[in-house]
């Protein structure tokens, strides 16, 4: 252990040794002066910051002495002056036709300024929602934009409403009636244009005699055998026009609902009774349906068909089945020429939609 603790101590001494080799080696003053007068003493010591010194009372400092008492006090407010400039000359005449600037009066503007934003619409009515009803309906009816009665009635973003249900109208709102997707009775009080005719009265009751006998099938015994009709129903339907189906039953969209089908063909085509009755509407009033015939047959049942080119029947008029009742239109905006056609039930007094295709033959 002897050598170790030698070893260490000749360490402690090597490095004292360089130390002052190194402090004693150090130049005392560089190459070229630095100093602007003589040059302070060199100390390997080490030199540390300081305190500065605090100024002298006279101010004596950077800029030389000076004297307080002397000095001018700070203004207690800024400076006030005049600026060259004033207020923004009066609005361009407008003998140019083009708009003027809009603002107050007083300012020296000739337009007004624009109104404020829409007022929230106030609650008025509520109408009672019927089977078949479609939000769309309801505000082409009572001439409300559909968001409105959303905004009304806190419907949410599915828009759903549901047979039963009240609906809140808007203060003001006019039921013009005669919209098939909004069939229920016109809430107490509300008004309606006198421009506009009455909806279509209820078609009158059938005859309580035998039901007049189906005439034979339009298409050859030879290339279409007799369908029988589906056990749901107790009258055999037939398609009132042949054609591509472009819109099925069902719902087709916000709040929305295809109460039929649209049935593509050439314009000008004939369309059918699909089973024997007694014309019940023929008009152009049902908004959203263009020119319309509505048949109603025993049983409860009833046939629309909807946008139609011209029609060839009049109201109280008796059909039989397969009779030219009409022809296919282009108003119906499937892009192509078509026909809109729906078939209903009624359940006492409350017509049900029945999808067309499960009553027509295959």
């Amino acid at each position: 252990m002897d050598w170790m603790t030698a070893g260490r101590r000749a360490a402690l001494a090597l490095g004292a040794l360089m130390t002052l080799a190194a402090c004693s080696s150090y130049p005392d003053a560089p190459r070229y002066p630095i100093y602007a007068g003589a040059a302070p003493p060199v100390s390997c010591a080490p030199a540390y910051p300081t305190t500065p010194a605090a100024p002298a009372v006279s101010g004596e400092g950077v800029r030389g002495a000076t004297n307080p008492a002397a000095d001018a006090p700070p203004p207690s407010t800024a400076p006030v002056a005049d600026i060259e400039g004033g207020a923004l000359d009066a609005p361009a005449s407008t003998a140019s036709g083009r708009t003027p600037a809009a603002g107050p009066a007083s300012e020296g503007f000739a337009a007004p300024p624009p109104p404020a934003g829409s007022v929230a619409a106030v609650a008025g009515a509520s109408y009672v929602i019927q089977p078949g009803d479609t939000i769309s309906g309801i505000g082409r009816r009572f001439q409300t934009p559909v968001q409105v009665l959303i905004d009304l009635n806190a419907l949410g973003p599915r828009a759903d409403i549901s047979p039963g249900q009240r609906l809140i109208l808007p203060q003001g709102a006019v039921d013009v009636g005669g919209d098939p997707y909004a069939t229920g009775p016109s809430p107490e009080g509300m008004s309606t244009p006198e421009s506009v005719p009455p909806p279509p009265p209820p078609p009158p009751p059938l005859p309580t005699a035998a039901p007049t006998p189906l005439p034979p099938s339009r298409e050859p015994a030879a290339t279409a055998a007799p369908t029988a009709p589906p056990a749901a129903s107790t009258v055999a339907l037939d398609w009132p026009v042949r054609g591509e189906i472009v819109r099925r039953f069902g719902p087709v969209g916000l709040g929305e609902r295809n109460n039929g089908v649209n049935i593509a063909a050439p314009e000008g085509a004939e369309v059918r009774a699909a089973a024997a009755g007694r014309v019940g509407y023929v008009g152009d009033d049902l908004a959203g349906q263009g020119l319309t015939v509505l048949i109603v047959h025993r049983d409860g049942w009833r046939t629309v068909y909807g946008h139609l080119g011209s029609e060839t029947v009049q109201d109280g008029q008796d059909v039989a089945a397969g009779q030219v009742i009409g022809t296919v239109g282009t108003s119906a905006g499937d892009g192509r020429p078509s026909m809109h056609f729906e078939t209903w039930r009624m359940r006492g007094d409350e017509p049900n939609a029945v999808d067309p295709l499960g009553v027509l033959p295959r």
